[in-house]
């Protein structure tokens, strides 16, 4: 993994943490910033697609569904690789997120009424073409070594009490911690999930997939209503707490960010943040990470406005 996050640094400039001072103040808490967001898929989700990738055959073809993120991902890490890459989405995905897909040279399928129903029509798909290669974020281990880069940089800063890590499809928990609980095992990992979708922090605390029937939260890049099973058995060996903000508390979060950080986040990017100023997390310092900015056209009024 050494090797990796030293190359994957210097290629794609995501390697900028720091502590900034009216950010800590607004959170009541010393918070180291770890910002994934400058970078061509403005998401951590090109650190996993990369390191993934690099295994193909240029012969197969990648097949995933997305909720916007992973997708843009696997679409530009094909294309540097020449791997044909096909994303499938919901009907109702993020507009913004399709159309950075589709610039990056995917084939995007929009079918299904939520993330879950999409993705179950690309595995499908991929059984059905023998070219294709079926790439599910948070199952595939490569993708959450690739995220898990991310806790290298972080240890760098020094002793961390807590690391703060929203949580979708737990490729980027599960990645993190593994590295963190291995050369930091007093540090804390502390998974962030949407109160509307609480199916990973319930799958967590059972140590087995527990379904929500909806996925209603404005946080698309980590509202998951079927967890992976592979992903809880992680999370349940790695992962110290799950706790759940709601729709309003990450909105405020993302006004905090930009205002103090001048950083437009989305929902599940500004995650953490909410989670520090909401909930009674230990430590000096801890940690988060700002994990996307691929913000719906219809929040930005709502964050800026």
């Amino acid at each position: 993994m050494r090797w990796y996050v030293d190359r994957y640094a210097k290629r794609s400039g995501q390697a900028t943490q720091f502590i900034d001072e009216q950010l800590s103040a607004a959170l009541g808490q010393r918070t180291i910033i770890k910002v994934e967001t400058a970078n061509p898929v403005r998401s951590f989700k090109g650190r996993g697609a990369d390191f993934l990738l690099r295994s193909f055959d240029p012969k197969q073809k990648a097949v995933c569904a997305s909720a916007g993120n992973f997708g843009q991902a696997i679409a530009y890490a094909g294309r540097s690789r020449g791997i044909t890459v096909e994303v499938f989405v919901s009907t109702d995905a993020n507009p913004l997120k399709v159309a950075r897909m589709r610039s990056f040279g995917a084939t995007v399928t929009a079918i299904g009424s939520d993330f879950d129903s999409a993705k179950q029509h690309a595995r499908d798909y991929a059984a059905q073409h023998s070219e294709c290669v079926f790439v599910e974020d948070g199952r595939d281990p490569a993708i959450s070594e690739g995220a898990g880069t991310i806790g290298v940089e972080l240890l760098k800063a020094g002793s961390l009490d807590a690391v703060v890590v929203p949580v979708g499809d737990a490729a980027l928990i599960t990645g993190i911690a593994t590295w963190v609980k291995e050369h930091s095992p007093r540090t804390k990992i502390i998974g962030v999930c949407p109160e509307r979708t609480p199916a990973m922090q319930a799958s967590w605390r059972a140590g087995k997939v527990v379904v929500t029937k909806t996925a209603d939260t404005i946080a698309d890049g980590i509202a998951v209503g079927l967890p992976v099973p592979e992903a809880v058995a992680r999370m349940k060996a790695l992962v110290d707490d799950i706790v759940l903000i709601s729709d309003a508390q990450m909105l405020e979060a993302m006004r905090i960010a930009a205002s103090t950080l001048g950083l437009l986040l989305e929902p599940s990017g500004a995650a953490g943040l909410a989670a520090i100023r909401v909930h009674p997390i230990s430590g000096d310092p801890i940690a988060t990470i700002l994990t996307g900015s691929n913000i719906h056209p219809d929040l930005i009024a709502k964050v800026v406005g």
